[in-house]
């Protein structure tokens, strides 16, 4: 369903993805972070949904069904470290950290911090181009600090 998506996405020089096909695969990094641990729960596609929602502006059924695309994606999309690789060459770096925020909010959904999604999200924000404090002040603002 995806595989000229796919395709263009992981070319050695993508082009910068366009609105539609950028919210698309950033959605599709949340759904693989919520799915690191197993266990896609109601509380991280409800949390999914509505971090999309809010982000573009979406009403709730269109926001659903982004994320339901964003799932299929997430299936057929290829390693973790190519798929976000890609989406750093084509998606501006301001983006990017806003990505990270909603990243730790889909990991933190369940209110258990895991090791595995924790490995995942530092691995994902280094090949996001985003640095480790960075990506510390997000998870904090998500946690309610700073």
């Amino acid at each position: 369903m995806f595989a000229d998506f796919l395709k263009r996405l992981i070319q050695p020089a993508p082009e910068p993805l366009t609105g539609g096909d950028a919210r698309l695969a950033l959605c599709a990094l949340l759904v693989r972070v919520a799915r690191t641990d197993g266990d896609y729960s109601a509380a991280e596609i409800i949390r999914i949904t509505r971090i999309i929602s809010a982000r573009y502006g979406l009403p709730q059924a269109e926001a659903e069904a982004l994320r339901q695309e964003a799932e299929t994606l997430e299936g057929e999309a290829p390693d973790t470290v190519r798929f976000t690789r890609a989406i750093k060459d084509a998606v501006p770096h301001e983006d990017r950290l806003g990505v990270i925020e909603a990243l730790w909010q889909v990991a933190l959904a369940d209110g258990v911090r895991e090791a595995d999604e924790d490995a995942l999200l530092r691995l994902v924000a280094s090949l996001l181009g985003i640095t480790d404090q960075e990506s510390a002040r997000a998870r904090q603002r998500v946690m309610g600090g700073t």
